[in-house]
């Protein structure tokens, strides 16, 4: 039996955090990790602008590695993209959306803050989410410029000071009279990346949803009880080139990610 295939698509690094927790429950799959690293952040694209470069993309790798399922790990895309993938593709699309409805059961001071890009927040896709899943819950939308940013310069080795870090997440940490946030959201799958310092750098403890684990339960769940003997490959490519920095390149080979080689389409 052929190994299940996976393609986890992100806008940059990002999308790591998903790629490590459904490998963690499926390490039987082949992989591919493709990262749209060139035209990162996708928040600054027009929608129509994003929609077109996400199909571009995606079907250039589907073409070279015929994914029987794609999880689109990106909050910024998944908000647009995902009706036009699954017309397009007839196998399992998973996206990713702010994780509103456990955040707001999971609070007890019924304060709760969604941190994520701008793009995210402006999404009429979030606004129903909060309508829909969090009655009675004060949320905070708070829509970070640099953050994703940070995490990727961190993840490549480069010097991120903590008071950059601290202006992005400070507006997360509400006081309401008696009350104050409890749970914030990480509604980009960059964030998790710097976890540690989100932590370190807090005002006060929280708990931090990272979306990652529910998306790996979702792939395991659509791609069924089918597995195939010992582990599968996993490779990556970002149309911005291969990696060059140390620390990335140190980071993408203890995820076992090695070169893929697959042909992209050029930024524009």
């Amino acid at each position: 039996m052929s190994r299940q295939k996976i393609l986890v698509f992100d806008s940059g690094l990002g999308g790591l955090t998903v790629y490590r927790a459904v490998r963690a429950l499926r390490p039987d799959a082949d992989y591919l990790y493709l990262g749209d690293d060139a035209l990162f952040p996708y928040g600054r694209l027009a929608p129509e602008v994003l929609i077109a470069r996400v199909n571009a993309v995606i079907g250039a790798a589907m073409a070279q590695f015929p994914a029987g399922c794609i999880v689109i790990a990106c909050n910024t895309a998944s908000t647009l993209v995902l009706p036009e993938l699954r017309a397009r593709f007839s196998i399992p699309i998973v996206g990713t959306v702010p994780a509103v409805k456990p955040a707001a059961a999971m609070t007890a001071s019924g304060v709760v803050s969604v941190l994520a890009t701008p793009g995210t927040v402006s999404r009429d896709y979030t606004q129903d989410l909060i309508r829909e899943f969090a009655g009675g819950v004060r949320v905070t939308l708070v829509g970070s410029k640099a953050l994703a940013g940070l995490a990727e310069r961190a993840l490549r080795g480069e010097a991120v000071d903590d008071a950059a870090i601290g202006a992005e997440i400070a507006p997360c940490f509400v006081e309401d009279g008696d009350r104050r946030t409890d749970v914030v959201v990480l509604a980009c799958t960059h964030y998790p990346l710097l976890l540690d310092r989100l932590n370190a750098l807090a005002p006060w403890p929280v708990k931090w949803v990272d979306p990652a684990p529910a998306i790996a339960r979702r792939v395991v769940q659509v791609l069924g009880e089918i597995r195939s003997e010992g582990e599968g490959s996993a490779r990556a490519t970002f149309t911005a080139g291969t990696p060059q920095e140390p620390n990335l390149v140190r980071a993408l080979a203890a995820d076992g990610l090695s070169e893929a080689g697959v042909r992209l389409p050029p930024a524009g």
